[in-house]
């Protein structure tokens, strides 16, 4: 396993970048540890296959430096960095049975076949693919060919890191969450480097100890998934984590107080907003409740999603999100106050305030 730095990574696929949007892929400057499972979380286009790419060989950066435990491997390839990577859609031999595609990656540095056999085995019986051993690649259908790469990604113990790129695209949405779970537990057994690309919130926050938000093409936070939920660094993050995500509302800032609309509220600090710095207030649905004092509110409509029910408003001129418990009081004349723990407050987007 290895313990991955991002010394000043820049990457731009044009010639003569000289702007930040000329980059596909921002300063990133981060270290990774020795055997922690991270998940790359962001919308298409963010940057965040580029960034794996990068860390596997496939992409030379532009700018910067890979170090696996100290050794810089910027120039060296995939196979020298010692990587296994498993992509979005599978790669298989179809004229090889199931095992023989499982025990190529040993074979190929000729590991003695008693190994070979013991560990196959492994990734045959978590995968729930013993079954099919003996069976062509060709006719499997495409959750099952992914399997077999998922599980010649793991199969190899020496490692530096395995990386994923959404290896979960093609696999039935029933058995996503077997999967996640069982690369979850390989992961405390092994103690691999494992980074996972990935779209999915769910995927990710399930899947990670570390969570890397990207957005941009820049990393705007890395945290466990309590983190990003309770203090997003970014209001990208606020929305992007979360289902619905955090409500953003434009405040003017006065000492300890904030204006929303007509009304004010102490937060607490005094926030940092520089000359011209746009000022924002973040708060997620979960910290608002609905009643007969606070500000006034126009609700739209209630979706009754079992255990609790969104509430879509309107506040300030303003569309907002309310999670309120099912069976929950919603008064004629609604009103809303906001719990002091859940307020954020943001300049140009990143977080001010004690603990920004």
């Amino acid at each position: 396993m290895a313990r991955i730095n991002l010394d000043h990574i820049r990457h731009a696929y044009g010639i003569r970048p000289s702007a930040p949007h000329d980059y596909a892929l921002r300063e990133v400057h981060h270290e990774w540890a020795d055997g922690g499972a991270y998940a790359l979380l962001g919308p298409s286009g963010c940057g965040k296959t580029t960034l794996l790419n990068i860390i596997s060989g496939l992409v030379r950066p532009s700018e910067g430096h890979i170090l696996f435990d100290g050794k810089d491997v910027t120039h060296l390839s995939t196979e020298e960095r010692n990587i296994a990577q498993v992509f979005q859609f599978p790669v298989v031999y179809d004229t090889m049975t199931v095992y023989d595609n499982l025990a190529f990656p040993l074979r190929n540095r000729k590991v003695p076949e008693d190994l070979v056999a013991t560990r196959v085995k492994h990734i045959l019986e978590m995968l729930e693919l013993t079954d099919r051993a003996d069976k062509k690649a060709r006719g499997l259908t495409a959750d099952q060919k992914q399997k077999i790469s998922l599980g010649r990604g793991l199969v190899r113990s020496d490692v530096n890191a395995i990386l994923f790129d959404e290896p979960l695209t093609v696999i039935d949405p029933h058995l996503k969450w077997v999967l996640r779970s069982q690369l979850k537990q390989l992961h405390r057994q092994s103690n691999y480097t494992m980074v996972y690309v990935t779209h999915d919130q769910t995927e990710a926050l399930t899947f990670a100890d570390k969570v890397v938000v990207m957005y941009d093409g820049q990393i705007v936070q890395i945290g466990t998934p309590a983190e990003l939920f309770e203090k997003p660094k970014h209001t990208f993050v606020g929305y992007f984590i979360g289902s619905p995500g955090m409500n953003v509302f434009p405040v003017d800032v006065e000492g300890r107080k904030v204006r929303i609309g007509d009304a004010t509220l102490d937060v607490g600090f005094a926030p940092k907003i520089g000359a011209g710095q746009k000022a924002e207030l973040g708060i997620r649905p979960e910290f608002m409740d609905i009643g007969r004092k606070g500000m006034p509110l126009s609700i739209r409509k209630v979706e009754d999603i079992g255990r609790q029910k969104i509430v879509r408003a309107e506040l300030a001129g303003q569309a907002v999100s309310i999670v309120v418990k099912e069976g929950a009081d919603i008064p004629a004349d609604p009103h809303v106050t906001f719990r002091d723990e859940g307020i954020n407050i943001y300049a140009d987007s990143w977080r001010v305030g004690r603990e920004a």
